[in-house]
């Protein structure tokens, strides 16, 4: 069980990663545990992710959203749209699971059918982007809800966070 574990978080750490360095296909915004973004958005590979700069996780706008002067309008729209997504998350999760299972079946195989497994991955692979569209629509939400003066407050405490942790890589 551990090892299925361990390379079914692999498989799915790994395939974004070759996605992304494929020439011409557009970035997605960082996923679960991953460019991912969790449902909270960028971590410490939002250097990379050409969108991250873009957008603000839920965590962001929580942990400030007193100083950013939010509403109760704009909290209760955020709310809903993050319990919406997650419901959708935990839904898609399992299905990802599920593909990345099927998956480590073929290519354990002593001889692996390569067409099988390259339809498979694809299964994979649409599984994540499922994943993907729903953590952007989360994100394109939060940031439509806030105002440009938010926006820019958050864009500013995040940069301050960003150079206070050592220079480390902006949250």
């Amino acid at each position: 069980m551990k090892k299925f574990r361990a390379l079914a978080l692999a498989l799915t750490m790994s395939i974004p990663a070759v996605l992304a360095a494929q020439p011409g296909r557009p970035g997605g915004p960082p996923g679960p545990g991953g460019p991912g973004m969790a449902p909270g958005g960028p971590g410490p590979g939002m250097r990379d992710d050409p969108l991250g700069r873009s957008f603000f996780p839920p965590e962001l706008v929580m942990e400030h959203q007193e100083e950013i002067g939010l509403q109760d309008a704009q909290r209760k729209a955020i709310q809903e749209a993050i319990q919406k997504a997650q419901s959708v998350f935990v839904d898609r999760q399992w299905k990802l699971a599920a593909e990345v299972e099927k998956l480590k079946k073929l290519v354990d195989a002593s001889s692996i059918d390569e067409a099988k497994a390259l339809d498979q991955v694809d299964r994979v692979l649409a599984a994540e982007r499922e994943i993907k569209r729903t953590q952007l629509s989360l994100m394109i939400r939060i940031k439509n809800t806030l105002t440009e003066a938010q926006r820019q407050k958050l864009s500013d405490l995040r940069g301050r966070r960003g150079s206070a942790a050592g220079g480390g890589p902006p949250l």
